[in-house]
């Protein structure tokens, strides 16, 4: 579809406050455009495009769409999130009237086309990733854009915009969910893993993996992939590849440790040697994460110090091992792992850390078929708690299936203390057990427990 952004004047969002969506909307707005935008419900994104002028609706209705989007068609985009659903009246509405309807992934390839573009990509890992790619760039001078799948504790938002048009570097958060990346054609693109997950969308892992193949082969001639060791996706490009990993390829870590909680380490690599790097944000695979960043970041030109200094002065992103209490009478930790690889990094990392404290770790489930698939994968990572509070799943799209509930993965946790409980029973539970090393997990709305639990911890 070719769409001349330099036609358009206003810009219609149909599902405005997803993070990805609300990044794109930033585009737009710091280019001048007029927006407007529809969401399901209220949320802490669609609050702030509120405040920066963005006229948002929550009600599914044809006349709350500006009258000047509806009068100029040739002149409007719309932009819409695969997870409207298709008895959207507004949705069915634009596009019945022969309006310009464009998903999120299509605008996002049509705005990085022309910049050169680090495409960040994998199952899990991404959003850490390009959040720390764009920080080590921006730091270092570069002039910098980003799309990315989470707010940054460093800049407080999840895009970053350009100080000039020349020399940009963009930095996207490339989405394997409903094929999305498959409209960016990057120069640099970072594979952090490719689990099975997106069951309902791909059917099966060789699907979700043919995915990663083709994206991998639509890199830039001249370009470069940078993939976890034994991902096996060279041969998918005929560019150069290189191997990253906690201990193995290219690029690897060496003399790591942990001091007061936090890890450090050194980042080897086939020229030399980065030593005593520290992460803010802890964790085994943010270590790796940060090799990825280490090896693009090198690429582009940066020096050995700045990207010491880049990585040193992360701040990580919100949900992904987030602190919230650091004190002597308890340690409260979030993330927004969804997935058994995930959890087990997490938690693993975790109990790395705080090796004297027994591990309470409150876990909601995302969706009924990641639930169904991953059953026993769940169990097994959850199995690293030493107390598990298990909710309720969270449904987000889908409706239920049957048999498929929490008791499927609680059946299985093999964790010497552990609970079924309800979302609003939680604290209760919380002030019962008292523990002193507490994390919340998962990606539905646990994340609401979280200004509760932080208020009682450092009320305690």
């Amino acid at each position: 579809m070719k769409v001349n952004l330099k036609a358009l004047k206003h810009i219609y969002f149909l599902g405005i406050g997803g993070i990805g969506m609300s990044a794109i909307a930033r585009w737009f707005i710091a280019n001048g455009y007029s927006l407007a935008g529809y969401d399901k419900t209220a949320t802490p994104l669609t609050n702030a495009l509120q405040d920066e002028g963005i006229p948002v609706h929550f009600s599914d209705d044809i006349n709350l769409i500006p009258a000047e989007f509806l009068a100029n068609k040739e002149e409007t985009l719309i932009v819409y999130t695969p997870a409207i659903p298709k008895d959207h009246l507004e949705f069915n509405y634009l596009k019945d009237n022969g309006f310009t309807l464009m998903k999120r992934s299509q605008v996002l390839g049509l705005l990085t086309k022309s910049f050169y573009t680090i495409a960040v990509s994998g199952t899990h890992g991404k959003t850490t990733t390009s959040s720390m790619v764009s920080h080590i760039l921006k730091n270092a001078g570069k002039n910098v854009t980003a799309f990315l799948g989470g707010i940054t504790q460093n800049y407080g938002t999840n895009f970053l915009i350009n100080e000039s048009p020349e020399d940009v570097i963009c930095v996207v958060e490339a989405d394997e969910f409903d094929r999305s990346f498959l409209t960016l054609y990057p120069n640099l693109t970072i594979v952090t893993s490719t689990d099975a997950d997106h069951l309902d969308i791909y059917g099966d892992h060789d699907q979700l993996l043919e995915s990663f193949q083709l994206f991998v082969s639509q890199l830039k001639d001249g370009g470069k992939l940078y993939q976890r060791k034994g991902l096996n996706l060279a041969g998918f490009t005929n560019n150069e590849s290189t191997e990253y990993s906690l201990n193995e390829g290219d690029f690897y870590a060496e003399n790591l440790r942990i001091e007061n909680a936090e890890m450090i380490f050194d980042i080897v690599y086939p020229n030399g040697i980065i030593k005593d790097c520290t992460l803010l944000t802890p964790g085994f695979h943010n270590v790796e994460n940060a090799l990825a960043a280490t090896a693009v970041a090198l690429e582009v030109g940066l020096s050995p110090a700045q990207i010491k200094d880049g990585i040193c002065t992360f701040g990580g992103v919100k949900r992904r091992f987030e602190y919230h209490i650091r004190s002597e009478k308890i340690v409260y930790i979030d993330d927004y792992a969804h997935h058994p690889t995930e959890i087990q990094a997490f938690l693993s990392s975790v109990k790395a850390l705080y090796p004297q404290h027994k591990l309470t770790v409150v876990f909601q489930p995302h969706l009924f078929t990641r639930t169904r698939d991953f059953q026993e994968g769940f169990a097994e990572s959850l199995s690293l708690a030493d107390d598990l509070i298990l909710l309720d799943i969270y449904p987000a799209r889908e409706l239920p299936i049957e048999g498929v509930t929490s008791d499927i993965i609680f059946n299985k946790v093999t964790s010497p203390n552990k609970t079924l409980c309800s979302k609003e029973a939680v604290l209760d539970l919380l002030k019962e057990k008292q523990p002193e090393l507490i994390v919340s997990v998962g990606a539905g709305d646990i994340d609401t427990l979280i200004p509760k639990i932080k208020e009682w911890g450092l009320n305690l």
